[in-house]
């Protein structure tokens, strides 16, 4: 199984997050899996392609040409492409992928996981997306997004959707184990 792994090109404040990044690397690797990532050698991103390649995987990154320039790019991964942009970025990445899962991470990540979600509700892929949950990073946002279905702007379904494990194990069995809700126009 690819898995799109998307989180912060930082580490983070906590040590835990670069302690997760280090133990879902290794699971993936451990379980045959390979790792599809934003291609950048910082950060939880580097954190986690480290991790994976450490213990035997295989790691695909994908990063603009703009960022692989800013000297950024991971050029020890397994393979590693360059893209004129973004968009392009993100559509390889999604093109390779047969789960997406975020990590902590800023104003990227969010763009990258909601750009996923936002797919799947509308029946663009059946694949799940999910959220690896540590020290509560993504509470406040869980919160926001059954406030969103209360008030009627997603359909319950597209809320629970949202695979959501603080135990990288768990969330692979949940990932496993995945059934996409019916497509938002259904």
């Amino acid at each position: 199984m690819n898995i799109a792994v998307f989180c912060g090109s930082s580490s983070g404040f906590d040590r835990k997050y670069i302690d997760v990044a280090k133990e879902f690397g290794k699971l993936i690797a451990s379980k045959g899996h390979r790792l599809i990532y934003g291609g950048g050698r910082v950060g939880l991103m580097g954190t986690i392609a480290n991790s994976v390649l450490e213990n035997g995987g295989e790691v695909i990154g994908v990063i603009p040409i703009s960022l692989s320039e800013k000297e950024l790019a991971h050029n020890g991964v397994t393979k590693l492409h360059i893209t004129k942009s973004m968009h392009e970025r993100k559509a390889l990445m999604a093109s390779y992928a047969d789960a997406f899962v975020a990590m902590p991470g800023g104003a990227g990540t969010l763009e990258e996981i909601f750009e996923v979600w936002t797919w799947g509700q509308l029946g663009y892929h059946e694949k799940p997306v999910a959220f690896l949950e540590v020290n509560g990073f993504y509470s406040n946002l869980f919160s926001f997004t059954e406030h969103m279905a209360k008030e009627g702007f997603i359909k319950q379904a597209h809320k629970d959707m949202l695979i959501i494990e603080k135990e990288p194990l768990a969330l692979l069995e949940r990932i496993y184990a995945y059934t996409p809700p019916v497509k938002k126009w259904e």
